[in-house]
């Protein structure tokens, strides 16, 4: 397009073609979120048939791609590496999938549990120490506390799924692990009379 000379028949062709292109990455974006969400025998699918909850990050989408390009004033930096960030954040399709999954699980008589993301790939799911110093690397956790090991993936995974049965049990996330509303349970209140 930057060849073609402005509002020439060669230019409205060339930005034809592009879209074209965009069109269709969007279509094949919007397919791939569906099956994800949907499908039972798709290799990564069957999210919202085969389970009755489930718990994500409460991700700020937009916060997380917004521009670092500052002000006059106040110069940004770092903000063409920021913008291929934002671009990729974008091209992944969060919301849309999140937005997917949780009217699937409605239609389907699931939940799904938003977590608030705060500290959850610093949390050791064995012993609740949450540190800076527990995760050195970005694929590998190490506990400072317990010595506990594992992929960091796997350990923000697990924390998430243990905060959000929480939030489902006791109406908010506790971040020191105590429930803060949960309601007696019928034996005790059976016992207190």
């Amino acid at each position: 397009m930057s060849r073609k000379q402005k509002f020439s028949h060669n230019g409205k062709k060339a930005r034809a073609r592009v879209q074209r292109i965009h069109t269709r990455i969007g279509a094949t974006r919007r397919d791939f979120l569906h099956k994800t969400t949907t499908v039972t025998d798709h290799a990564a699918g069957n999210v919202s048939q085969n389970h009755a909850i489930v718990c994500i990050e409460d991700l700020q989408v937009r916060n997380m791609s917004q521009s670092a390009a500052g002000t006059t004033e106040k110069p940004g930096r770092n903000v063409r590496a920021k913008s291929g960030l934002n671009k990729s954040i974008l091209d992944q399709g969060w919301f849309e999938f999140r937005r997917q999954l949780d009217y699937k699980l409605a239609w389907n008589g699931g939940w799904l549990v938003a977590v608030p993301p705060q500290y959850t790939s610093r949390t050791c799911p064995r012993c609740g120490h949450v540190s800076a110093d527990n995760r050195k690397t970005q694929a590998r956790f190490a506990c400072v506390e317990c010595g506990f090991e594992g992929n960091a993936d796997l350990v923000g995974a697990i924390n998430i799924l243990e905060r959000g049965h929480r939030l489902l049990a006791c109406g908010e996330w506790a971040q020191s692990g105590r429930s803060v509303k949960q309601e007696p349970t019928e034996a005790t209140r059976a016992q207190a009379a």
